[in-house]
C-alpha cells in the first residue's frame, strides 16, 4: 500500500517509493529506500521535494494524530493508494528480444483487441456501467508484453491509426508510450503497470464531449474548445465512481497542465505536476500530432520530436529526454539519408546507441530511381545517417509499408500499402 505524504511528515523508518520534487535535481534519483538515519532525512528536507510515496508494507507509517494533509493541487482524491488490488501484476523477469518483423505480426493482434476492448470499457463507463478490471489489466499486460519482446513495434504501430479511430487507438499508444517511458525511467514493475494504465485512461472523460465536437473535420469554435477542456474533470468523475487509484485519476487530470503553468485545468507549474502527469504530457502530445486526425494530417516521428524540443515551457525537459531515449531520436519510421546517398526509413532502434538504428534503403538520391531494397544495420559501420528528410519533399506513398510489411494484412497503415501487403 502505497501513501503520499509531505516531507514534514516523514520519519525514520519510513520507505520511500517515490520522490515528488525535482526527480533529477536531488541525490536521490530513481530510488526507492528505507529512511534509516536523520542525516539521510536531513537531505530529504534541505531539497526542493515537497511531497514523497512512502510504502506501508515496507515501512512504518506517519502518526494519526498531528499528520499534515498535502496542500499541493495536484493531490485529489485521497492520499492512500491500493495498487495491487486495482491493477494485480507479478513480476516477470527479463525476456531475450525477438525480432521486430516477429514482434509486429503479434503487435498488430494485441492492437486489434485491445482496439476493441477500449471501445466496450468505453461504452461502459458512458452507460454508467463498472469497468470490469480483470480485462484492464489483461489488456495493459499484454501492451506491457509486447513491449518487452520488442519495445519498437507495438508503440510504432499504433499510432499508424485512422483518424476515424483515433479516440481509442489513442488510449492504447499512449499506454504503450507511457510504459515504455516509465521503464526507461527505471520505474519499479508495479509502477510501469500503473502508468500503463494511466496512459489507457487518460481521455476516459472524453466520452462526455458530443461526437459532433470531438470529430469535427475543421477548427473549434471557442465555446467548442472550451468544452474539450471539460474532459479531464469528467474523466476523473468517471474513474473515481470506478475506485481507481490516486495516480491514475491525477494522471486523467492533468495531462494537459505544462510546466509554465499555461496547461489546464489547474494551471500548474513544474513540479506541482505530478511524475506521471508530465509523462502522460510528452507521450499523450507525441501520438497526438504522429496520428492523422479529422482536420490535419499527421507530422513524420522525428519532425515530432524536433518540434516537441523547441516547445519551452511545456514539457518537463528530463522526462522529454527520457521519451527521446525511449522512441529513439531516429524513431522507427523516419526518412533519413545516408552517406551512401541513398534514402532509408528506420526499422528499429539499436539498444546500445540511438545513433546507428537499422534501417531499411529503398531509393537512389544520386540516381533518382528506387533501389532493391535491402536492410542495413547502421551498428556495423557500412553505411551513415547524415540528415534526417522531410516526406512532404519527396513523393513517396508507401513509407509504413517498409517497416511494417509482415504485419500489415493484419494492421493495415494510413497509406496506401506496398503491393507485397496484398
Amino acid at each position: 500500500m502505497l501513501k503520499k505524504i509531505v516531507v514534514a511528515d516523514l520519519g525514520i523508518g519510513m520507505y520511500i517509493q517515490e520522490l515528488c520534487g525535482p526527480w533529477l535535481d536531488h541525490p536521490f534519483w530513481k530510488k526507492s529506500f528505507l529512511l534509516e538515519d536523520e542525516q539521510t532525512l536531513e537531505k530529504v528536507r534541505d531539497s526542493s521535494i515537497t511531497c514523497v510515496w512512502i510504502d506501508l508494507s515496507k515501512g512504518v507509517d506517519t502518526p494519526v494524530v498531528g499528520a499534515h494533509e498535502p496542500s499541493s493541487p495536484d493531490v485529489a482524491v485521497a492520499t492512500v493508494v491500493h495498487i495491487e488490488p486495482a491493477l494485480p501484476c507479478t513480476p516477470k523477469p527479463e525476456r531475450a528480444r525477438v525480432a521486430m518483423s516477429d514482434e509486429l505480426v503479434r503487435a498488430a493482434n494485441v492492437c486489434a483487441r485491445s482496439k476493441a476492448a477500449v471501445i466496450e470499457m468505453f461504452g461502459d463507463l458512458r452507460m454508467g456501467r463498472v469497468i470490469q478490471m480483470d480485462h484492464v489489466a489483461d489488456m495493459v499486460r499484454d501492451i506491457s508484453d509486447s513491449l518487452m519482446r520488442h519495445p519498437d513495434a507495438l508503440i510504432n504501430l499504433a499510432r499508424l491509426k485512422n483518424a476515424d479511430e483515433y479516440t481509442y487507438m489513442h488510449s492504447v499508444a499512449v499506454c504503450g508510450l507511457m510504459i515504455g517511458l516509465a521503464r526507461q525511467l527505471g520505474l519499479p514493475p508495479l509502477l510501469v503497470q500503473d502508468a500503463g494504465l494511466a496512459g489507457l485512461l487518460h481521455d476516459i472523460g472524453k466520452m462526455a464531449i458530443p461526437g459532433a465536437i470531438l470529430n469535427k473535420p475543421s477548427e473549434l469554435t471557442d465555446g467548442e474548445f472550451e468544452t474539450i477542456r471539460s474532459h479531464p474533470e469528467a474523466g476523473v468523475k468517471l474513474l473515481d465512481s470506478n475506485h481507481f487509484s490516486l495516480r491514475v485519476q491525477d494522471v486523467c487530470l492533468h495531462h494537459h497542465e505544462k510546466v509554465d503553468g499555461s496547461g489546464y485545468p489547474h494551471k500548474l507549474r513544474g513540479t506541482q505536476i505530478s511524475l506521471f502527469a508530465r509523462m502522460a504530457a510528452v507521450c499523450d502530445v507525441y501520438d497526438a500530432i504522429t496520428s492523422d486526425r479529422p482536420y490535419r494530417r499527421h507530422w513524420a516521428p522525428a519532425e515530432s520530436i524536433h518540434r516537441m524540443a523547441g516547445w519551452d515551457g511545456h514539457f518537463d525537459q528530463m522526462v522529454f529526454h527520457a521519451f527521446v531515449k525511449c522512441v529513439g531520436i531516429y524513431p522507427v519510421g523516419a526518412l533519413v539519408r545516408l552517406r551512401s546517398e541513398r534514402l532509408a526509413v528506420v526499422m528499429e532502434q539499436n539498444a546500445d546507441s540511438l545513433l546507428v538504428p537499422k534501417v531499411k534503403v529503398f531509393y537512389s538520391v544520386s540516381r533518382g530511381m528506387p533501389v532493391p531494397l535491402e536492410v542495413v544495420d547502421l551498428a556495423s559501420g557500412q553505411d551513415a545517417i547524415i540528415g534526417l528528410e522531410q516526406e512532404k519533399n519527396w513523393n513517396f506513398k508507401n513509407l509504413e509499408a517498409l517497416w511494417t510489411e509482415s504485419a500489415c494484412r493484419d494492421f493495415p497503415s494510413r497509406r496506401p500499402a506496398n503491393p507485397s501487403c496484398k
